[in-house]
């Protein structure tokens, strides 16, 4: 039997989502730029669950990872992400935890914008 983490109640999905999707247009030299443009709006529960650690760049770096979880519906992959007022999650993971389609479980990591790090 699977196990499932224990399913939010409707009133803690009180934290409005933009899903940002990536839209890709060549640049001219051989590459593409990638923009994200604003999806649908989504409610959703969100809880902290600690930080991965890793180098870049030569440098220690610490991002916070999170879990949100929406009501099922919303096909949401690892190429988009979650905006939330001025903060932006990149998607890690996505998937329904117990196969029900009740709920969908996202992992995802705070990104920080490069000139806001201290």
């Amino acid at each position: 039997m699977v196990q499932s983490l224990p399913r939010a109640p409707i009133g803690a999905r009180r934290r409005r989502f933009v899903l940002e999707r990536p839209l890709e247009e060549p640049d001219g030299f051989g590459g593409v730029l990638r923009r994200y443009v604003a999806g649908p709006l989504l409610w959703g529960a969100i809880e902290p669950l600690g930080t991965l650690e890793r180098v870049r760049l030569g440098r220690a770096e610490a991002l916070a990872t999170h879990r949100v979880r929406f009501a099922y519906g919303a096909a949401i992959t690892p190429a988009m992400r979650l905006a939330s007022g001025p903060r932006r999650f990149a998607i890690r993971a996505a998937g329904d935890p117990d196969g029900r389609r009740r709920e969908l479980v996202c992992q995802v990591e705070e990104l920080i914008a490069e000139g806001s790090a201290a």
